[in-house]
């Protein structure tokens, strides 16, 4: 029988939330087995290249990553936001160990084609390191990874977070029965965008397509939802979206993904 591993992804938003940051490194650090960590930070990166005067260009809410934009991302995921993250699970007894995908050759990636849009320095991720990933985890130790790839050759890649927390649950999924946990502010996916506790518990394949059909899914959870059912279709055994409660014990107030 597979020991479990939950995968679970945080936004910059709850990070720069004092007390919301503290209660979900809380509950990780309290999670049951193997478990990693994945943060991302878009929104500190954008404000610390305005104080530098760095323009930071988006394009379908993806950035468009130059040289000085890379040097940003660095410092605030692979920095900042990472040993902030680190230290405070070691407070709450959770060896954490924070990587990017460069540190164990963990995650390669090659720098994403020009098509219609260039976005620069963006990777799209070939391989992840299992074996590596999986000493960490038999050593005792919780990898914290942020959103940065490298290619190989040197260079550095920003990646998206969801990305990079999916094609993780994936590549473990081999080894362990993998739970992938996307963390954000609502509750888990609603029936109607204006009430909070409309949240639909289930979804499988069948009400995902019926739910796309009615409008119901669409703008920004189009490609969270997406990542999760490419999860899900590459033998990760359930995907759960909602906010940090879902990480308590004892709730069942967000929305479970199955096939």
């Amino acid at each position: 029988m597979k020991q479990k591993l939950s995968v679970v992804k945080i936004g910059g938003n709850l990070i720069e939330d004092s007390e919301g940051c503290k209660r979900v490194l809380d509950l990780f650090s309290k999670l049951d087995g193997n478990k990693i960590l994945v943060h991302g930070g878009g929104k500190k990166a954008t404000e610390l290249a305005n104080q530098l005067g760095v323009e930071s260009k988006m394009v379908n809410g993806r950035r468009i990553t130059n040289s000085e934009t890379l040097d940003i991302a660095l410092m605030v995921y692979g920095g900042l936001y990472s040993k902030k993250i680190v230290a405070k699970l070691q407070a709450l007894g959770t060896d954490a160990i924070g990587m990017s995908g460069a540190d164990a050759n963990a995650i390669r990636a090659h720098k994403r084609p020009k098509k219609n849009v260039d976005f620069g320095y963006v990777g799209d991720v070939d391989m992840v390191n299992t074996y590596g990933i999986f000493k960490l985890l038999q050593a005792g130790f919780t990898p914290i990874f942020c959103a940065l790839t490298h290619d190989g050759k040197g260079q550095m890649l920003n990646t998206n977070a969801d990305t990079i927390a999916a094609e993780l649950a994936i590549a473990m999924s081999d080894q362990f029965e993998t739970t992938l946990y996307y963390c954000f502010e609502k509750k888990g996916v609603l029936q109607d965008v204006g009430d909070d506790n409309s949240v639909i518990q289930h979804i499988d394949s069948k009400g995902y397509d019926e739910l796309l059909a009615y409008g119901i899914i669409a703008d920004g959870m189009l490609p969270k939802m997406h990542n999760c059912f490419y999860a899900l279709r590459n033998h990760v055994a359930k995907v759960c979206v909602g906010n940090t409660n879902m990480l308590e014990a004892d709730n069942s107030d967000y929305t479970t993904l199955t096939l």
